[in-house]
């Protein structure tokens, strides 16, 4: 699934191509939606918010697209007439004079005003999402403290979209293994340095996946690799789906082990049980 970096890109990319322009043409692939596009025909895009993995696409009537790409929904921008060469469903298409945004494939879509986006059943239990400017480390290690979290292991933590909204499986394999913390360990376990570590590596790594298209490997490792002959999902990660081969840093194989549902990636030697 799509996170944090790879939706808040989309937005980007959503945005630059229909933003201020009005629409012309809007179709929604999803049987309760199909009568309200003729609610945004002549509305203009005023800006994308994401919370996490969801799109917030707000237009300048006080309605708001809101969109979770789940899986497999996923975003194309273009010319009016664009007509990507896809056998994925059309969910919905948002169409300018000069240019168009189709989502395919995604089943959670819904047009909402202001009363009832405050009030939504998802998005009001989100936490704060991980790339937002206001989320830095005195936040995030606020909420590592609070009685909700701080018993709780963190590969169970980090997925859970209460705490922060964004992180996903990559990420959370990513941030454990850049802090030195064992996926079993608890906040309340750790020691104010790994904390700090946490926090850290929090705020760093979902910024530099979004800045580099989803490298959360060192950079200078990753244009290394690549000019090596590797392709660019080999050398992205510094751990994650490398089961087996060998740690960047200390050499010792990569383990997996199932945590919250998924395969959680992590090195025993750089990232032992024990808390500091």
């Amino acid at each position: 699934m799509p996170e944090g970096p790879e939706i808040r890109r989309a937005a980007d990319q959503v945005e630059a191509a229909l933003k201020a322009r009005p629409l012309v043409q809007v179709h929604f692939g999803l049987d309760h939606l199909k009568s309200r596009g003729a609610a945004l025909i002549g509305s203009r895009v005023s800006r994308i918010d994401t919370v996490g993995k969801a799109m917030l696409t707000r237009f300048d009537n006080q309605l708001t697209l809101y969109t979770h790409n789940q899986l497999y929904g996923r975003w194309t921008t273009g010319p009016a007439d664009l007509q990507p060469d896809t056998r994925r469903q059309l969910r919905a298409a948002l169409v300018t004079d000069s240019s168009a945004a189709h989502l395919y494939s995604a089943s959670t879509i819904e047009l909402l005003n202001d009363t009832q986006l405050r009030k939504h059943p998802f998005l009001s239990r989100l936490g704060p999402d991980i790339l937002h400017p206001a989320t830095d480390k005195s936040c995030l290690m606020d909420r590592l403290m609070q009685p909700a979290f701080r018993n709780r292991r963190l590969g169970h933590l980090l997925t859970d979209q209460t705490f922060v909204a964004g992180l996903g499986n990559y990420l959370r394999c990513e941030i454990l293994f850049l802090s030195g913390l064992h996926p079993t360990l608890r906040p309340i376990d750790c020691s104010g340095e790994q904390l700090a570590s946490l926090t850290h590596a929090l705020i760093e790594l979902p910024r530099q996946s979004y800045r580099t298209g989803g490298i959360t490997n060192d950079p200078a490792t990753a244009d290394r690799l690549m000019s090596s002959g590797a392709s660019f999902e080999q050398a992205r990660f510094y751990l994650f789906r490398r089961e087996g081969l060998p740690c960047y840093r200390c050499g010792h194989p990569i383990e997996k082990t199932p945590n919250a549902g998924q395969p959680c990636y992590y090195c025993s030697r750089c990232q032992p049980t024990a808390a500091g």
